[in-house]
């Protein structure tokens, strides 16, 4: 295939690397963005579907049919139904307006770097994003004092996800020189840090995980397993000289509520299900989790009426009923088909690219168990990259219009 030269089309690939990479780094920094205006947040994705928009009616091209269009455009409207169904409800438009802009996130994403934008940029950015984020964290432990970090966001389970989905993809930055491994290396210490910081279980299960399935794989060594251990070890030894009562404080505090969190967490879990019994159907609306949640429960927590499931399956399925459940699953299930497929198919760099996306998606799902991460973006941000990648494996081989020379 030739690549096409015209300055225009050079520029609008640009804009739209630009603003892909500014979009997936900047989610785990939304308390910052919110903190400066309530909306900064939202500027960046809309003007990254805004651009991606007029160029293609520019080009007069559509994305390419795809099961997973098809999928999130089904979703969408079992979103818009339920929705609609439940109008009424106290957060029903808030979390719908969470919702929607995902599917489409997703839908421009997967079309872009499968096109213009290269994939290991947009993982790479994602990483970069919860490095910040995770500089963030550490600062708000040992300078804030806070008991568990949370930095650019207000749960520090929230980040931890975050964080522990970004660790396998800083595996994809290139290591050829010394002074790379090094800033690699630290960048890798910042991140797993800052995850320890929260003091979050369900992370660390997360974390655990992927770093398995690397191994698995063949991408994670036991060098760097090790180098990783010490590096965690030096540190740990650190804080605890520099900032040893903190710490400890932080333990008590984290072991202290520890009991009465699994207590909750199977109280919602349990008020969710009953939820999906009853609602199977449309299910109780976006956000109508924490509208329910009380009267599900029984007023099982008085000081808490509406919380989250904080387990995103469970959480999905009493919201949008079993068929909407089922759409979210099969997103999740394109995701991982594609990625085996490149794993499978696809030209070394490649199987490293599959292989490394499925291991932050493995983190996603393993921490999604015990959180309600539905809403955050690294879920719908790598099932577009599992996707463009076998769509260029697919385009290589079958001389589609994927663009080899972007990977470069």
């Amino acid at each position: 295939m030739i690549v096409s030269t015209v300055p225009g089309n050079d520029t609008r690939a640009a804009m739209l690397r630009a603003l892909a990479y500014a979009t997936v780094a900047s989610a785990p920094l939304e308390g910052y963005l919110t903190a400066a205006h309530p909306h900064l947040g939202k500027v960046l994705p809309a003007l990254f579907v805004a651009l991606w928009l007029a160029v293609r009616v520019q080009e007069r091209r559509t994305p390419g049919p795809a099961p997973l269009h098809v999928v999130v455009a089904l979703l969408a409207t079992v979103v818009t139904i339920t929705a609609a169904a439940h109008s009424s409800g106290a957060f029903t438009a808030e979390y719908t307006a969470r919702w929607l802009p995902f599917l489409v996130l997703t839908v421009v994403l997967a079309d872009v770097a499968r096109r213009e934008v290269p994939i290991r940029g947009v993982l790479l950015a994602m990483a970069a994003g919860a490095a910040v984020a995770g500089l963030g964290a550490l600062y708000s432990l040992f300078v804030d004092g806070q008991a568990r970090a949370s930095g650019p966001l207000e749960d520090p389970n929230d980040l931890a996800y975050f964080l522990v989905a970004a660790v396998p993809l800083l595996f994809l930055a290139r290591r050829d020189t010394p002074r790379r491994m090094v800033a690699v290396t630290l960048v890798c210490t910042v991140v797993v840090a800052g995850a320890t910081a929260t003091f979050s279980r369900g992370g660390a299960l997360g974390l655990a995980a992927a770093a398995g399935w690397l191994f698995l794989r063949r991408v994670l060594s036991w060098r760097p397993l090790a180098v990783a251990a010490v590096a965690a070890g030096v540190l740990f030894l650190a804080a605890t000289l520099f900032a040893g009562p903190r710490i400890e404080r932080a333990f008590q505090e984290k072991t202290h509520i520890a009991a009465s969190n699994v207590d909750t967490r199977e109280l919602r879990w349990q008020a969710a299900a009953r939820l999906v019994a009853t609602h199977p159907v449309l299910g109780v609306g976006p956000g109508g989790f924490r509208e329910e949640y009380a009267a599900a429960s029984h007023n099982a927590e008085l000081d808490e009426q509406t919380p989250v499931a904080h387990n995103m399956y469970l959480e999905v399925a009493a919201e949008l009923g079993l068929p909407g459940f089922a759409l979210f699953a099969a997103v999740i299930g394109i995701a991982v088909t594609a990625s085996e497929r490149t794993v499978r198919t696809g030209t070394p760099s490649a199987r490293t690219e599959a292989v490394v996306i499925q291991a932050s998606l493995l983190a996603v799902l393993v921490t999604s168990t015990f959180l309600s991460e539905q809403y955050y973006l690294p879920l719908w941000a790598l099932a577009a990259c599992a996707v463009a990648a076998e769509n260029r494996v697919h385009g290589r081989k079958g001389g589609s219009d994927a663009d080899p020379a972007r990977d470069q």
